[in-house]
């Protein structure tokens, strides 16, 4: 009989998405449910009341903590090609 002398499957490298940046991204989620915040009509901007604009600015807030998020956890592809 032959002997099998495929090589074995390599062992796939640990996970390394376990920032503790992600913890910034539930602030987006959670902001908007904590209603007694923004429950009420003034300040008005623009004619508009408190509610409306405040949920236009929980928009602005979740860009900018999953843009955050992003920058500091992705892969610097200068610091992977040095390692080389």
């Amino acid at each position: 009989m032959a002997s099998d002398t495929t090589p074995a499957a390599p062992v796939p490298a640990p996970r390394t998405d376990r920032s503790p940046w992600n913890w910034l991204l539930i602030l987006p989620i959670v902001l908007p449910l904590l209603t007694p915040i923004f429950n009420f009509d003034s300040p008005r901007l623009w004619g508009f009341p408190a509610f409306y604009w405040l949920q236009f600015a929980f928009i602005l807030v979740g860009v900018a903590c999953t843009s955050l998020v992003y920058q500091m956890t992705r892969k610097r592809s200068s610091a992977v090609a040095s390692d080389e």
